[in-house]
């Protein structure tokens, strides 16, 4: 790829937990293999470094300016995507790193490699982030925060997602277990929710996901942060005890 090579502008989502949702979590059940005279390990079926972690590729440590680059280049990606209307150039990545393009492809030498380092940090962060907000607000406010936390996922997840798409689908880029992974996040606050008594017990972190999933997709195209927002005050509202069918003192339609 050459260095004026760019990044496509954001698209809509068929990827896992950010509609339009397909289910895209099979096990390849399958090993890497060996890139010819190099030994290191390849994604199967591809040419592609095979990665572990935040798309790390595997194998010696790296030096400590040189994962200071690279954690810097990540960062940088992030944020562009996140704000991304268009294309996000490499050089542009590079020059707000304060590194070299060549040091860019050094670490990334693929559009793709550089995409799956930034997804795979992005859904660390925001999985990791729900008991760091357990551990710091009720577990309401905490649901709430976490909420938000999502919002800044997808939005990144957008402006990368026409590269993931067809990464995903050639297998150049892993396919992550995205979906479990925020329902396990989500089952976590609904557990110490139900444990104070501050959120509904009879719902599951599977049904909280999927309204997840048609909050984002009723929004993406207004891409309005205020009715983003809205919505999830309304899905937090939805969670409180008191708000299920079976509460005492509430009339609720017949069921159809």
């Amino acid at each position: 790829m050459s260095p004026s090579a760019s990044f496509p502008p954001g698209g809509q989502d068929d990827g896992p937990c950010v509609p339009p949702h397909t289910p895209c979590d099979p096990a390849s059940g399958t090993t890497p293999t060996a890139t010819p005279g190099t030994g290191a390990p390849v994604a199967p079926g591809t040419g592609a470094p095979a990665t572990s972690g935040a798309g790390t590729p595997p194998g010696p440590p790296l030096r400590a300016d040189a994962r200071r680059n690279r954690d810097r280049l990540v960062s940088v990606a992030r944020a562009a995507f996140a704000a991304a209307d268009g294309t996000v150039p490499l050089e542009a990545v590079a020059r707000e790193a304060g590194v070299g393009i060549g040091t860019l492809y050094r670490h990334f030498p693929t559009r793709e490699a550089l995409v799956e380092a930034v997804y795979a940090a992005e859904l660390d962060d925001v999985t990791a982030s729900a008991p760091a907000l357990l551990a710091e607000l009720p577990p309401e406010a905490a649901l709430r925060a976490w909420l938000d936390r999502y919002a800044a996922f997808v939005a990144t997840k957008r402006g990368m997602i026409d590269t993931l798409r067809t990464g995903w689908a050639s297998g150049r880029i892993a396919t992550p277990t995205t979906r479990e992974r925020i329902t396990a996040a989500i089952g976590a606050i609904l557990a110490a929710g139900a444990r104070t008594g501050s959120l509904r017990t009879d719902v599951t972190a599977e049904e909280v996901t999927t309204l997840l999933l048609g909050v984002f997709l009723s929004t993406a195209a207004s891409d309005a942060p205020e009715r983003t927002g809205r919505q999830l005050d309304l899905v937090v509202d939805a969670l409180h005890p008191g708000n299920d069918r079976g509460a005492p003192g509430r009339a609720h339609p017949p069921r159809p």
